[in-house]
């Protein structure tokens, strides 16, 4: 099956005098699709000059998605969080210490007018074609290995809202060791997090493409990581999302991981009448062998994926993410995008 679209991350948001040559040159690596890592202080020190940068990779033939990067630490993302900063409530509370986490509540009313109200002034100011939910997940408080717990047994959250709102709902005091009434609670609040939004969004502009990208992992029996979008029916029949997504491999695991991460993604995606993403690690990491890159998109390809997608921009060049050769890994990534689009 052929690849539809095939997309990268980027983080320059400044000048567009800049961003046209770097818009250029995702266009020579065989990409139509570019991500905008927006981070809170992009959208409320930089606002003015977003849609312009929008416009500006419009004209170099790209499809604009905006990706709301590391937003309370609720999405993925290396950046700062302004909410953080400006709210000492509405946060994460681990369930067996009561630790007070560097992650938003987003189970919280606070959380989720914050977050809709800048997803609602991006779709109203911009020209942006969508939008990218990007790893959204409970914070997960680690300690140690645990066979049955997974990377330990601690989990997020058990503050006084998700506790209020459990008790409402089910009757009793949340616990502190999970159980099945709690993973339900959590899956349904992560979930109606970004379906209202997605909701809000849709009503205002119902060609807007919504991508949701959940953690690549495997959810076995014996290790497990719970957080909150792990459930990827549930994900994937959300009938606001266009787009199942599930993110980075690192490129030193077996590739037998990559085959069944990406035959349920598919499968899932196809079931749910979504078209499926599946991501190249383009950053930190690069293969020991340059044609394992080959193989894998030639495995996503034969397998039915519709998207692919890499994060980051020349590799992550100049910054701490950077791959260790971050151009060559671009440019890999690249060959394989533009050979993949030639078919």
């Amino acid at each position: 099956m052929a690849i539809k679209h095939t997309a990268v991350s980027y983080y320059g948001m400044n000048y567009t005098e800049h961003a046209r040559q770097d818009f250029e040159e995702m266009r020579a690596h065989g990409c139509d699709t570019v991500v905008l890592a927006l981070t809170e202080f992009d959208i409320d020190f930089w606002f003015p000059n977003i849609n312009a940068i929008v416009r500006t990779a419009h004209e170099a033939g790209l499809r604009v998605l905006a990706d709301t990067w590391g937003i309370g630490k609720y999405f993925g993302g290396e950046n700062v969080s302004l909410f953080l900063q400006n709210n000492i409530h509405h946060r994460q509370v681990s369930a067996y210490t009561g630790e007070v986490l560097n992650a938003a509540c987003f189970v919280t009313n606070s959380f989720r007018d914050y977050f809709r109200n800048i997803c609602v002034k991006l779709a109203r100011e911009t020209e942006v074609d969508g939008f990218f939910w990007d790893e959204p997940h409970y914070a997960l408080p680690k300690s140690y290995a645990s066979i049955t717990g997974g990377a330990g047994d601690d989990w997020a959250c058990r503050c006084p809202e998700c506790m209020r709102k459990f008790e409402a709902y089910y009757g009793y005091e949340m616990p502190r060791f999970m159980n099945d009434d709690v993973k339900q609670f959590r899956w349904r609040e992560a979930l109606f997090t970004l379906s209202d939004t997605s909701r809000v969004l849709k009503e205002i502009n119902p060609n807007l493409e919504i991508t949701c990208c959940v953690h690549a992992t495997m959810q076995s029996y014996y290790v497990t990581e719970l957080r909150g979008y792990d459930n990827w029916e549930m994900v994937a029949a959300c009938p606001y999302f266009d787009v199942f997504s599930s993110t980075i491999i690192k490129w030193d695991l077996p590739e037998d991981f990559f085959r069944d991460i990406t035959e349920r993604t598919v499968r899932i995606a196809k079931k749910y009448g979504k078209e499926s993403e599946r991501w190249l690690m383009g950053y930190h990491q690069q293969p020991k062998d340059w044609k394992q890159i080959d193989r894998i998109v030639d495995m996503y390809e034969e397998m039915g994926v519709d998207r692919l997608a890499t994060w980051t921009y020349r590799g992550g060049y100049g910054t701490v993410v950077s791959a260790k050769d971050p151009i060559k890994l671009w440019d890999c990534i690249g060959e394989n995008y533009k050979r993949v689009l030639k078919k």
